[in-house]
């Protein structure tokens, strides 16, 4: 019966595929941009032209940043005295922690370190602000697997990796963009395949 039910909550979800955009009004769409450029490396692509109001997007990681230029300073909130770990972020997951705060000192960039531990497995959290005040994170948390409360109730659908390589290989030619886009699919990919293997150690 439980199974049931469980079943039924997770057919009752919102038939999504994944995380589109994020989007943020800015005191300035080009400062905020080139921020985002040059410090976290997304890539500028085409917006709808029918758009009647200042903005910008960018991709890269799978993701993109969608940027609104706000009709008021006012409208944009002041930015934070201190950076607090705890506010609302976004998080980005790096390949060398150690490397991120080098870079990010030659910036001359204000920053916080965490560190959180479980089982033995240590995780590395950098924060710091963009132009106007939102909290952004570079850590390396897939050092933690990715495990449901409960197996029978979890909803994530197993994707199949081998299309995300075929299709890679098929065009040399992609944009920068497309092509990073397709690795960020085949990671995540990989990382919901390690989600299903430690589902199935603890079922048995």
């Amino acid at each position: 019966m439980r199974g049931l039910q469980e079943e039924n909550v997770s057919n009752s979800a919102l038939p999504l595929l994944s995380l589109n955009h994020v989007s943020y009004l800015c005191k300035s769409v080009t400062e905020s941009a080139k921020f985002y450029q040059e410090v976290l490396g997304f890539v500028l692509i085409r917006r709808p032209s029918s758009f009647q109001f200042e903005g910008a997007w960018l991709f890269n990681y799978g993701i993109g940043i969608h940027l609104l230029q706000c009709n008021s300073i006012n409208d944009v909130q002041q930015m934070p005295a201190k950076i607090n770990p705890k506010d609302n972020h976004i998080s980005f997951q790096c390949t060398d922690v150690e490397l991120v705060k080098k870079r990010l000192g030659e910036m001359g960039m204000k920053y916080e370190t965490a560190l959180v531990e479980e089982g033995g497995v240590f995780v590395d959290q950098l924060f710091f602000h963009d132009p106007d005040g939102y909290m952004i994170e570079i850590c390396n948390c897939e050092n933690i697997p990715v495990l449901p409360l409960s197996a029978s109730a979890c909803p994530v659908k197993k994707p199949q990796i081998q299309s995300y390589v075929n299709d890679k290989k098929s065009n040399s030619q992609r944009s920068m963009a497309t092509t990073k886009a397709l690795n960020a699919a085949e990671m995540e990919a990989r990382m919901v395949e390690s989600l299903f293997a430690n589902m199935i150690d603890i079922a048995l």
